[in-house]
């Protein structure tokens, strides 16, 4: 339910002009997270990739809850893009440090994901909704 909880802020987060210009309310409270947007993608990215190596240790659960077990694997597979995706300015600083070839390869990489982070923020809101109900009603 927490995945849920998070992958809906994360998404508003990617989402931030669209969903801002649709809500304009929503503004005073993405304005207090936005700069935290950095450590709060860290976070969700290692959190996503823990959630996927989990999915995948417990795939068993494909064949007694398939729905929850896919709901599960998605939620973790786009939690760990928009964390890497939010997290990008602390992980190039910290990570990728001093050296050249391994930064130009992640902004390459960043690069050919930033064009769809509207559209995978919509897809984790959406994704997160459905993480809630999914967590209420499948387990």
């Amino acid at each position: 339910m927490f995945y849920a909880i998070g992958l809906i802020i994360l998404g508003a987060l990617a989402a931030y002009p669209v969903v801002v210009r649709k809500q304009p309310a929503a503004q005073q409270i993405l304005d207090r997270i936005v700069p935290f947007q950095g450590f709060i993608g860290v976070i969700f990215g290692i959190w996503g990739i823990w959630g996927i190596i989990q999915a995948l240790l417990n795939m068993g659960l494909l064949t007694s809850f398939p729905i929850w077990w896919m709901t599960w694997i998605a939620v973790s597979v786009i939690t760990a893009i928009l964390g890497f995706l939010l997290g990008f300015g602390l992980i190039n600083k910290y990570v990728t440090g001093s050296n050249p070839e391994l930064q130009s390869k992640a902004n390459v990489l960043r690069d050919k994901l930033v064009g769809h982070q509207i559209n995978l923020g919509f897809a984790a809101i959406a994704l997160g909704i459905w993480g809630f109900v999914a967590s209420t009603f499948f387990l």
